[in-house]
Formats: C-alpha cells, sequence, structure tokens
C-alpha cells in the first residue's frame, strides 16, 4: 500500500531535509537548486515552499506561488496558482512519487487557495519524463509556447482546481 504524500510549509525541523534533496544530473537545467527557490520563496509575496513527506522522510520539494505572474500577460495566468520547482529527490525517482505528489500539491492548493481557477506551470520541452508525469496528473496542454525558460521552450501546462472549471 502507497503511503500518503502530505504537503507540509518548508519550515526550520524540515529546512535541511529539503536543502538534501538531489534530482539526477541531467534534470538540474530544468529544476535549479532548492536552495536558490527557498531563497526565492522567501522574499516573494505570496510564495510558498513546500516539502513532500512520505512517512516523515522528505521526499520532494515545490514552490507555490499565488499569483502566476512569471507567465506575464498568458490568459491563463489571471486566476492561475504557478507552480515552480517541483522535484522528486534521485533517490526516490521511480516509484511512481511525482504523480501522486502532484495531486497531494492539486488538493492542497484548492484547499488553500479556493478562489483560484487553475495551477499553471511551464516544463521545458526537452524534460520529457517531467512531461509526461504531468500529463498523465491530469495537465492540459495550453497549445503555446513560453520562451521565458533560461534553458529553451516550455509547454505551458494547466490544470483546473476545481470540477466546475473544465
Amino acid at each position: 500500500m502507497n503511503s500518503v504524500i502530505r504537503v507540509l510549509p518548508v519550515d526550520a525541523d524540515l529546512r535541511a531535509a529539503v536543502l538534501a534533496l538531489r534530482v539526477q544530473d541531467e534534470q538540474w537545467p530544468f529544476v535549479g537548486h532548492v536552495a536558490d527557490s527557498l531563497a526565492d520563496a522567501a522574499v516573494c509575496p505570496g510564495s510558498e515552499a513546500l516539502a513532500l513527506v512520505v512517512d516523515d522522510a522528505v521526499v520532494g520539494y515545490v514552490r507555490i506561488d499565488r499569483r502566476a505572474a512569471a507567465m506575464g500577460d498568458h490568459p491563463l495566468a489571471d486566476g492561475a496558482v504557478a507552480l515552480r520547482s517541483f522535484m522528486i529527490d534521485a533517490g526516490r525517482q521511480g516509484e511512481g512519487l511525482g504523480r501522486r505528489a502532484l495531486d497531494a500539491i492539486h488538493a492542497y492548493v484548492a484547499g488553500r487557495h479556493p478562489d483560484r481557477e487553475r495551477i499553471l506551470l511551464t516544463v521545458n520541452v526537452r524534460n520529457e519524463a517531467a512531461v509526461h508525469v504531468y500529463r498523465r496528473a491530469g495537465y492540459r496542454d495550453s497549445g503555446e509556447l513560453y520562451h521565458g525558460g533560461l534553458a529553451g521552450p516550455q509547454f505551458v501546462l494547466w490544470r483546473p482546481l476545481h470540477p466546475w472549471n473544465p
């Protein structure tokens, strides 16, 4: 039986375990460093650094932003929460945690931000494994590319937060 994935704010008790997370070498250009994301989240209003926890072990990290401002004037940015820096630790990849974590994040965001309509993210077109996981978790392709990333063009994907928002 799969253990529940809990989504918890990164606090002093979780910080060291979150900073110890690693991804495969080829994933770094797409994800970046956790320390940079934590520092940025600390100074960005509406940004939350979140640990993904299974059985008291930190297995991943994600940052959400109450506003999808990074997407600029993209039509889906209005009413969206941005999902950023999502990662599952290299030692735990291949266990199906990515899909389950995305569902847990979805439930967390829907409960915490009931006024938001969707989760919006960008994912590098070369990051095939991540694109596959996002699509399996119910993320839809907007049909547009975002060209603001440092590692090249990115798909713009989104997932409704509420069943009445098709």
